[in-house]
């Protein structure tokens, strides 16, 4: 296997540490990169306005690194009164890692809907919840919470910027690496390969196993034209690992 890995770093890295660790041959494909948001310099005040028992939701490492960050700048710390939810196991573990401070996450996986299924988010009416996050996504999050009566907000704590690849380049340098599956972590960034596939190689493209972390993006895979994809169980890389080596991908 010539495994294809687009997701932002530090996660690519990681996994392609561990797929070389395995025998398996693995690149690194940097279609965004990630920058720290100015909306952070609000972020105190968004917590002030928060209650005893409002909810707090985590949803990327990267978030919780920046959010984190800037609250070590200003001399402050996590507060005991909320309730925080992570959008999955690896990044509730990172931010009780750095924090001290416990997350709740779904053991079903790494997505909104899956985090929205848990007991205790099924009453929320008249709380209020922010949601720390990069510059858009988790709509589906947001809007659900409203309905079920919470009041949501956004801290938007860093933004993504598609990285710019000359588009006959970059399909030559794949073409020619023989690569034989593809991991995408989001579904932006499935948008963004897209985007990048010529016109006359995509059915080359299309016909690679393509892995992918959540039934939503398989759907918009299949929509965009992609034949062979697979689902793993979380997005965290010991999931995707652990999909990558299973024998429904063979």
């Amino acid at each position: 296997m010539k495994i294809l890995v687009v997701r932002p770093e530090p996660a690519v890295s990681e996994l392609i540490t561990a797929l070389h660790t395995k025998g398996f041959t693995a690149f690194a494909l940097p279609l965004i990169r990630i920058e720290r948001s100015n909306e952070l310099n609000v972020l105190n005040s968004k917590l002030k306005q928060l209650n005893e028992h409002d909810l707090i939701f985590l949803l990327s490492k990267n978030a919780v690194w920046y959010a984190n960050l800037i609250l070590q700048q200003e001399g402050l710390n996590w507060s005991d009164k909320f309730y925080y939810y992570g959008i999955g196991r690896s990044t509730s573990k990172y931010f009780q890692e750095i924090t001290g401070k416990v997350a709740r996450w779904s053991e079903h996986g790494e997505t909104s809907e899956t985090l929205l299924n848990l007991p205790e988010l099924q009453f929320v009416k008249g709380k209020r919840a922010l949601l720390l996050r990069g510059n858009g996504g988790r709509e589906l999050l947001a809007s659900t919470l409203r309905s079920r009566g919470a009041y949501v907000e956004y801290c938007e704590c860093y933004t993504r910027h598609p990285v710019f690849h000359e588009k006959i380049t970059f399909n030559q340098q794949w073409m020619h690496s023989n690569i034989t599956d593809i991991v995408i972590s989001s579904s932006q960034l499935l948008t963004l390969l897209n985007e990048l596939i010529d016109d006359n190689i995509k059915e080359w493209w299309f016909n690679h196993r393509l892995l992918v972390v959540s039934k939503r993006i398989a759907n918009q895979a299949y929509k965009n034209g992609w034949q062979r994809v697979y689902v793993s169980n979380s997005a965290d890389n010991h999931s995707l690992l652990e999909a990558l080596l299973s024998t429904e991908m063979k």
